[in-house]
């Protein structure tokens, strides 16, 4: 029996650029607050999100957004050290994330930077 992600069953898939954990702020009708969840950067430039870290290459993405030619960058304006938004050219939805540290925020805007000009 073999357990893995897919990236064992096709080894020229190249890896995620970036994958971790992040709290993404949530605004929904029901519910308001930050939420972790798991999040996938991948070589493609979508950006996929899971509700855990097990349930990637398992269940499909709770969502999954086009980078290019998003707006992103740090946001002060919540009153939070480490968030940084997404607002991906299609739809109007702005992604709010918060970064565990000031590093963990630079190593996403860094590798969303290059998804957002590929």
């Amino acid at each position: 029996m073999i357990v893995g992600s897919d990236i064992s069953r096709y080894p020229n898939t190249p890896k995620p650029t970036c994958r971790g954990y992040l709290h993404k702020r949530t605004q929904s009708a029901i519910l308001k607050g930050w939420r972790k969840r798991w999040f996938v950067l991948k070589h493609s430039g979508y950006l996929h999100y899971y509700k855990h870290k097990k349930d990637e290459g398992k269940c499909r993405p709770l969502e999954v957004t086009k980078l290019e030619g998003a707006e992103i960058g740090v946001d002060t304006s919540l009153g939070k050290p480490f968030v940084f938004k997404c607002i991906p050219q299609a739809g109007n939805r702005i992604f709010y994330f918060c970064a565990t540290s000031n590093q963990e925020m630079k190593r996403w805007l860094e590798a969303m930077d290059k998804a957002v000009h590929p």
